[in-house]
Formats: C-alpha cells, structure tokens, sequence
C-alpha cells in the first residue's frame, strides 16, 4: 500500500501569472512533499506589472469545493489567502470551525502593487471570524496597520502589532518586517508568551511576486507533516529564503520567487536556524 502524502489545503484566489495566490500555494506544496489541494475564492487577471480585474466566486462555490476536499479526502493543515469580501471572510470562517486542521490565515489586503484584494468592509470580518480561527496569522506590516492600527517603524513596534493581532484570537502570530529597512529580513513569530525572531540574509532582488503567498503555504506544509509552529515556520523561512534568492524576471514588472529552486539546481543560501 501507498501511503499518501500529507494533504493541505490552499483557500486563496487565482494568479493568472502564476507567481501567487493558488498556483504559488500548490507549487509550494508539491515542492515541500505535500499533496496540495485548492478552493478558489476568486479569479484574477494579474501579471507582472499588477491585478487587472479580480471576480469572487459565489460563497456556494467556495464552500462546495470545501466540503468536497474535505468531507472525501480530509486535510492536515489549510492556509487562506485572498478572500476578497465579507461575506468570503464569513463562508471561509464558518467552514474552517468545523475542522481540526491547523490554519494558516494569511490575511491578504493589498498585493505586491499596491492593488486592493479586500473589501474594506470585510476588515472587520477578518478581525472577528477569520483570526480567531488562525493556528498562524502572518500579515506583512502594511497588513498588520490595516488591521490593527499599529504602523511598525520599528522591531519594538513589531511587538505591538502582534499584540494587537493575537488580541483578535489567533494562537501565533508571525509579524513579516520585509518592509522594514535593514541588513536582513526580520520577522517575529509570539503566542504572548514566547518569542522568536527570525532573520534572514535580504537577497537585493525585486522579484519576489508571491513571497506571503509562499511564505503561509510552506508554513502549512511543515504543519501538516506535525512540526510544532516555531519549527515550521522556521523551516518554511529557509525554503522561502531561498526561494526569493532565486526569483526570476518574467514579464515587464516584477517576477516571481523560484518555487522548484530546490529540484532545479539552484541551492542558494537559506536562513539558519531562528534565534
């Protein structure tokens, strides 16, 4: 008998070019030695240069697909990702409730252009249902002021804006200070009780289209193969290290990350161990 691989579950939007949203989730995944599975909440035109039109799926949809995967093949960790308006947030919400998996809420707001994926209405919807139902959270600093009020300048504010987001419910957060200046990419993972800082070497290259994408996914992946959070989340900022280190140029704008940058020869220098 074959024995399938762990099973995680991407909840996310389409990438018509194929950098972020479910094609950077299952490229991740299969990557990682996980069998990856998806519920799209949306469709984008997107390319290098930006979105150029995004159109939600009815929440009939999104939860059907869910019931689907789940209810037959069961899953070991789920990450979401964009989930465009509040009544997504709601349908995600009410889905993720009533499954034991670890969940990896990756609360999408703007892409990497400045392009808005959320409602702003369903701010709030995020902050009640979502992030109480996260394992993890992992917002980026633009994410984490959208959704707390807490604008990071510094690794002291980065304190509070975890605060602020396990004071929604989450059991960790992980606080991305990527857009933090500095010699490395620093990020700090808490349950308020326990802290690590993660840092990494920042590799000086622009194409790092679906990094937070990459980032939550990988982090699911380690999930489900039963690493406890601080190791899989360490483990996931090695492979997107890495990753990022390998992006490559496509189209007129700003290229992807390099998800097979394992397999395909391209061993480059990934973060060490968390402090």
């Amino acid at each position: 008998m074959r024995h399938a691989p762990p099973r995680v579950l991407t909840v996310a939007g389409s990438d018509s070019g194929g950098g972020a949203g479910i094609q950077a989730d299952l490229k991740t995944m299969l990557a990682l030695g996980t069998h990856g599975m998806s519920v799209i909440t949306a469709v984008t035109a997107q390319n290098s240069r930006g979105v150029q039109g995004a159109w939600e799926l009815p929440a009939e949809a999104v939860a059907a697909q869910f019931r689907s995967v789940v209810d037959d093949i069961g899953v070991q960790a789920v990450k979401t990702g964009m989930l465009a308006t509040a009544e997504l947030v709601e349908t995600v919400a009410g889905l993720l409730g009533g499954t034991a998996a670890p969940v990896v809420v990756d609360p999408v707001g703007v892409s990497k252009h400045g392009d808005p994926l959320l409602a702003a209405d369903a701010l709030d919807a995020v902050r009640t249902k979502l992030l109480p139902a996260a394992t993890v959270a992992t917002p980026n600093l633009p994410e984490a002021a959208q959704l707390t009020g807490v604008r990071v300048a510094s690794e002291d504010d980065m304190r509070r804006a975890a605060a602020a987001i396990l004071s929604h419910g989450p059991r960790w957060a992980l606080i991305k200070g990527g857009h933090l200046p500095g010699e490395s990419a620093t990020d700090l993972l808490t349950d308020g009780a326990e802290e690590h800082w993660l840092r990494a070497p920042r590799h000086p290259n622009r194409h790092t289209h679906g990094t937070g994408c990459t980032l939550a996914s990988a982090i699911a992946c380690e999930l489900a193969k039963g690493e406890a959070v601080p190791e899989a989340v360490a483990a996931a900022k090695g492979y997107v290290t890495g990753a990022i280190a390998a992006g490559f140029p496509l189209g007129g704008g700003i290229g992807p990350v390099h998800h097979g940058h394992r397999t395909h020869g391209h061993h480059t220098h990934e973060a060490g161990p968390p402090s």
